[in-house]
């Protein structure tokens, strides 16, 4: 009877432990902390911390990404590379054209498809290898334009590559890069009114010299560089070589100079009669000014400075002068313009 006491005792204690054992085990595992994907009970930085390309940078063929998606693991913590036409290929996903995209567009795209799955997807996408970057290059180069540019290139590689400057550049190259990209990492750079654009202008001549090799920096993705045209004058008529002449750095010429610098005035030149014609603000016509070049050479009249945009003609000594209504008809009809760019 004790025995049968005894043996009744032990199995209700084990019965009691089997029951903890069989509930209690799953209730605390349930209990303890779901590590999140990517994680092994040890919290991993976000892509921002890791130096990662920030989510404005814009996709091209051949980048290669990793996507972060929680409680999917067919795609997430994979390596995966656009194709060279700039397609991505995902389980689950299908195709998606992600060339043109930025990370933040790619991720919301992702996000989208997901739901078809998950309630609240969570995905975040890091750029693993660059291998594209969109860059504008516009103003004074051979061949302006979006460029999709293929690794790291400075911008003295950049302005080669878009055909080098051509006569008319102005002295200074411009550097915009969007403030989600960054500040541009030189002391001169500033912010633009708007807070939108980290901006520096460079001295032209001495990048691409070769004198100032700390300032040919990266270009980064969606950096736009722009090369403004220099200040010039117009020299037309009796000259050896006719056309623009680009104002050095002080912005100022004389007459005599101009003339020089198209290569002097011919034999059928009339020097007596050189005139300006300059814009004035609020009028439609410009003003004439007579200069006695015949005089000036000769160390009789002192010589006259020109200002951006002036024309100087130097007429035929053998016809009539050229009147300044028709010298205005033939620079509207693209005489210089198609050459040279509108005339300020």
């Amino acid at each position: 009877m004790y025995r049968e006491s005894a043996l009744l005792h032990v199995t209700k204690r084990c019965g009691l432990w089997a029951v903890v054992l069989l509930t209690g085990w799953p209730l605390a595992a349930s209990a303890a902390p779901r590590p999140q994907s990517g994680q092994a009970g040890v919290s991993q930085p976000r892509a921002e911390d890791e130096g990662s390309a920030p989510t404005a940078y814009v996709l091209g063929p051949d980048d290669q990404i990793v996507i972060h998606a929680v409680d999917v693991p067919d795609i997430s913590e994979k390596p995966q590379k656009l194709d060279r036409d700039g397609d991505l290929r995902l389980p689950m996903v299908g195709r998606i054209h992600a060339a043109g995209m930025t990370v933040a567009e790619l991720e919301s795209e992702l996000t989208k498809r997901l739901k078809v799955y998950l309630q609240e997807p969570d995905v975040t996408v890091t750029v693993a290898e660059s291998h594209t970057q969109p860059v504008s290059i516009v103003g004074a180069v051979a061949t302006s334009g979006l460029k999709q540019l293929e690794g790291g290139k400075t911008i003295v590689e950049v302005l080669s590559m878009s055909g080098g400057l051509t006569a008319d550049a102005g002295p200074t190259v411009r550097i915009a890069r969007k403030l989600s990209q960054g500040r541009i990492p030189l002391a001169e750079a500033v912010d633009d009114p708007s807070g939108a654009f980290s901006i520096v202008d460079l001295d032209a001549r001495a990048l691409l010299e070769g004198r100032t090799p700390e300032k040919n920096i990266i270009v980064q993705p969606s950096d736009v560089i722009s090369i403004p045209r220099a200040d010039v004058v117009y020299v037309i008529g009796e000259v050896t070589k006719p056309g623009p002449v680009v104002l050095s750095g002080e912005h100022s010429i004389t007459v005599m100079e101009a003339v020089s610098s198209s290569g002097g005035a011919l034999r059928t030149a009339a020097p007596s009669h050189v005139r300006i014609l300059r814009r004035v603000a609020g009028q439609e016509k410009r003003t004439e000014i007579a200069v006695d070049l015949q005089k000036v050479m000769n160390g009789k009249a002192n010589d006259v400075a020109l200002s951006a945009g002036d024309i100087l003609v130097v007429p035929d000594s053998s016809s009539k002068r050229m009147t300044t209504r028709a010298i205005e008809a033939a620079l509207q009809l693209g005489m210089m313009v198609g050459s040279y760019g509108i005339i300020r």
